[in-house]
């Protein structure tokens, strides 16, 4: 049997699919994973009994994920699930950038008592207008699964996509438009596009990518999006370059006393991700997630332990080790198991940058005097009885 706990509402379509061995629970401390969207877990006391967190979304920064590592705790996210939701706002964001709909409405509001309301409409609607968005260029700032959505929708849309990311998957590769130009340097977006869209993780190397000097380089009247995280773009520079027309538009999904309000931005209260198909996507997966990790010791999608996968587990013992990636981890696994005369029928091991993960089949069950003895190797962060 297997506890969880959930720190927000989960979709119920996701929590289905959790099977009669997973029980709910209200206190951490019985919990073997927590599901949590967008709650804070910073200032959280994460109890050794945790095993796993699973973000159901993309952003991690909620979760402190190098404290998760310490303590062998794995953390999911789930890459693509809500990609489609993000794309259709980033696709309106750039129709409501490009003809002034959102203030057609409020004129409209404004005079729905004048009885004159249709010609006045007529003579008015000039104030209004814009420009269409078909052949026009729009520069995609990383290619991960929202990114790709947004250039081959735009590909369809009659736009001149340009597209960067220097660490594009080749899964993302086949799936992008061939008609999409790939640019090597983000410096000729900034100066070719008339529109902009950002699709990047909010890294130190990220922070503040749209600096000052970035938008000087701008071509005049450009209409940047931000639907992935505030802090890539110095909103203070940005509010400058709206006040004086250098930047037409800036539409973002993050409001904050910046934006709020400022000359020519179209702040959203971060919907991107806020529809039930999303919601519903996100939940399938985490728990889908969840479910492979607990019952095989399987890793996928995880930001801060590699991934890893044995399968379904069909032996007679399965152990799982979380530990740091230094020399000499693996023979002394194997000396431990040896010295219990315990066969080893199958193993693997992967690395992600300080943090390892090892998956050992046994011919028999491990015994708890077993796993003590792993668990005494220096560097190892946790063991765990698959079965």
């Amino acid at each position: 049997m297997f506890q969880y706990k959930c720190l927000n509402p989960i979709s119920s379509v996701g929590l289905e699919r959790l099977t009669s061995n997973y029980k709910v629970t209200d206190d951490i401390n019985q919990a073997d994973a927590i599901l949590v969207r967008s709650a804070s877990m910073h200032d959280m006391e994460i109890p050794s009994n945790v095993k796993t967190v699973a973000r159901a979304g993309a952003g991690v920064n909620n979760i402190p994920l190098d404290k998760c590592a310490e303590k062998g705790i794995v953390v999911f996210n789930t890459p693509g699930a809500n990609a489609n939701g993000v794309k259709e706002m980033v696709i309106a964001g750039m129709l409501l950038a490009s003809r002034d709909i959102v203030g057609g409405i409020e004129w409209i509001e404004q005079q729905k008592e004048n009885e004159n309301i249709g010609k006045l409409a007529e003579k008015q609607k000039k104030q209004f207008a814009g420009c269409e968005i078909k052949g026009k260029r729009l520069g995609v700032i990383g290619l991960g699964a929202i990114g790709a959505m947004v250039a081959n929708t735009a590909i369809y849309l009659g736009m001149d996509v340009y597209g960067y990311d220097p660490y594009i998957s080749i899964d993302t590769a086949w799936k992008l438009s061939r008609e999409i130009k790939h640019i090597s340097n983000v410096e000729e977006i900034f100066r070719d596009c008339d529109y902009i869209t950002l699709h990047v993780p909010l890294l130190e190397s990220t922070k503040g990518m749209i600096s000052r000097e970035s938008i000087a380089s701008m071509k005049d009247g450009v209409v940047l999006l931000n639907f992935s995280r505030d802090l890539l773009v110095d909103e203070n520079a940005l509010v400058e370059a709206l006040e004086s027309g250098k930047v037409k538009k800036y539409v973002t999904d993050f409001a904050n006393p910046t934006v709020a309000g400022a000359k020519n931005t179209l702040v959203t209260p971060h919907l991107g991700a806020s529809t039930e198909e999303s919601e519903d996507n996100c939940a399938m997966m985490a728990v889908k997630e969840v479910r492979d990790y607990l019952e095989n010791g399987n890793i996928h999608n995880s930001v801060n332990y590699p991934n890893c996968d044995m399968g379904q587990c069909m032996v007679a013992g399965r152990v799982t080790i979380n530990h740091r990636n230094v020399v000499n981890m693996i023979s002394q696994f194997t000396k431990v198991l040896g010295d219990a005369d315990m066969n080893i029928s199958d193993m693997t091991n992967k690395s992600k940058g300080d943090y390892a993960y090892t998956m050992i089949d046994l011919e028999k069950p491990a015994q708890a005097d077993i796993i003590q003895k792993l668990e005494a190797i220096e560097g190892v962060l946790k063991v765990r009885i698959v079965k």
